[in-house]
């Protein structure tokens, strides 16, 4: 990985109670080694406890309450897994909106394991070719997403991991797609337009044999 690749980037890492640990510091410490600013973003204030072999396992410090984070304050943002972790953000309204805007302005989105969960409550799933942890396949075809079972999936500024064995690949694959910026198919409108573009050419062509 090359050193410095997200110098000036600030990242937002969104987390509660409950997130698995291991996919929270391994990518913070990518990121942060790749010269990015991490924040950690939480509703809850001071510290956050995480899950580990079954068990709770080290607190990490909340750098910014939710309810004073910005998303447009951000370049990136990375969601880590754990079951009650996505599964307690997705009901906080708060934390899905800050998701959506993160689409809609074309930056740059890494979720892991259950941190798909927080897309599909977002809305921002449907077209899009991710992966999960395998339990939430349902729920992401439900939404319109196609899923697969891949140790990372890129998809438009999107990048998605299955478990803590892929982080290696997760983490490789983020920086890049952290590095590279806006991206505007990341915006659910501009998705809309496309595929819109596209069925209006086919039927163009189908039109002119």
């Amino acid at each position: 990985m090359a050193d410095k690749l997200l110098d000036a980037k600030r990242v937002a890492i969104l987390a509660t109670d409950g997130f698995e640990q291991q996919e929270l510091l391994d990518p913070r410490r990518a990121l942060d080694e790749a010269g990015a600013r991490t924040v950690v973003v939480s509703p809850r204030a001071g510290k956050i406890r995480g899950w580990q072999d079954k068990d709770w396992g080290d607190e990490v410090r909340v750098d910014l309450a939710l309810d004073e984070a910005r998303s447009a304050d951000f370049d990136a943002l990375l969601i880590p897994g754990g079951v009650m972790n996505p599964d307690a953000l997705r009901m906080n309204e708060a934390a899905v909106t800050f998701v959506r805007e993160f689409f809609e302005a074309g930056k740059p989105v890494a979720a892991i394991c259950h941190g798909p969960w927080l897309l599909v409550e977002a809305g921002v799933v449907h077209d899009r070719t991710l992966t999960s942890w395998p339990s939430l396949r349902t729920d992401i075809t439900n939404a319109g997403g196609n899923w697969e079972d891949r140790e990372v999936v890129k998809d438009g500024g999107l990048v998605t991991s299955r478990k803590p064995a892929d982080i290696p690949a997760f983490n490789h694959a983020m920086v890049e797609e952290f590095a590279e910026g806006f991206h505007d198919g990341q915006r659910p409108r501009q998705r809309e337009r496309d595929v819109i573009q596209s069925e209006l050419m086919e039927d163009a062509r189908l039109e002119g044999r």
